[in-house]
């Protein structure tokens, strides 16, 4: 089982970071349950030139096609980006645009963010969901926003707390990892004639 984590922190070390190891040892004492979990995990950052130069070159660069066969490949995503006025970062969102747009079609993906107050917690919503829509990946239910505050706090009595709410989507992504469809390969099964013609013959051996 391979689980790939796209983290889009600029700072080092880095909230988003930080929430996205936090989502991924989530997923993965529930997922190691059944199966071993390789993880993998895609600093954007350090991938920011390499992004750059692939728009203005029309493909990706050899580690940047690395980092993109690892998300494209993986069994199931983690997407964690921080919020800048309103919305993913520029970096995050570049990142996805070099991806093909149909290379998630039908991961589960969970999708998470970081800001700096509460008030950018529907980001999640009206940004990051409509993106993974669109490249018809499977987001799963519950999104994870971390704020400043959420980190240490317990939640109130209409919110639960940061750890409830990794739990619970970590628990999502790794249900729909464990059954999703297997892999079909790009090419289909090809029968030889000899095979379909053996199949049209009656008990008598004769052709009709």
């Amino acid at each position: 089982m391979k689980l790939a984590i796209v983290t889009a922190g600029l700072t080092q070390p880095s909230s988003t970071r930080l929430l996205a190891d936090r989502l991924a040892e989530a997923a993965r004492r529930r997922l190691e349950r059944e199966e071993p979990v390789d993880v993998r995990v895609i600093e954007l950052r350090e991938l920011a030139v390499d992004v750059a130069g692939a728009f203005v070159a029309g493909f990706p660069n050899a580690r940047l096609r690395a980092a993109i066969e690892e998300v494209t490949e993986a069994d199931g995503l983690i997407a964690v980006t921080p919020i800048f006025s309103g919305s993913y970062s520029g970096l995050f969102k570049s990142f996805f645009d070099v991806v093909d747009n149909a290379a998630l079609e039908g991961k589960p993906v969970l999708i998470a963010a970081t800001g700096g107050t509460a008030r950018h917690s529907l980001a999640l919503e009206h940004a990051l969901r409509p993106l993974f829509a669109y490249l018809r990946a499977i987001v799963v239910p519950t999104a994870v926003y971390a704020a400043s505050e959420d980190w240490g706090g317990g939640g109130d009595a209409f919110t639960d707390g940061l750890g409830e709410r990794v739990a619970r989507a970590a628990g999502e992504l790794a249900g729909l990892m464990e059954h999703r469809a297997p892999r079909r390969n790009d090419a289909e099964e090809v029968v030889p004639f000899e095979q379909q013609l053996a199949a049209l013959r009656p008990a008598n051996g004769e052709v009709r």
